[in-house]
């Protein structure tokens, strides 16, 4: 097959038309190089997907913080949660801790 022969094809005409050159270096230039690319803006939704999760989980770790300050407006409470968490005691107070083994020998 000559050159002329390979030059005639529609395919070869469409593909070696200056217009789709164009068109393609464009397209190329806007998928990978330019700073709005695809892959930046894939990246850029990967981690608004994350902060999302985050603030979902921030808010959820408020609502429980708040219903536990609503809880430890009360005296009572307050003394069991200091007591539990940091081990507190009053004056004149031992406490006792006990642990148990969990590990099975």
């Amino acid at each position: 097959m000559t050159f002329k022969q390979f030059k005639n094809k529609p395919l070869v005409k469409f593909i070696t038309n200056r217009y789709v050159i164009i068109l393609s270096i464009f397209i190329v230039w806007m998928v990978f190089f330019d700073e709005n690319s695809i892959i930046n803006h894939r990246e850029f939704n990967k981690e608004i997907n994350k902060l999302k999760s985050e603030r979902d989980y921030l808010n959820n770790e408020i609502k429980q913080d708040n219903k536990l300050i609503k809880k430890l407006e009360n005296k009572d409470d307050l003394e069991k949660f200091a007591r539990e968490e940091y081990h507190m005691k009053k004056e004149n107070e031992e406490i006792y801790l006990i642990e148990y083994d969990t590990l099975k020998k």
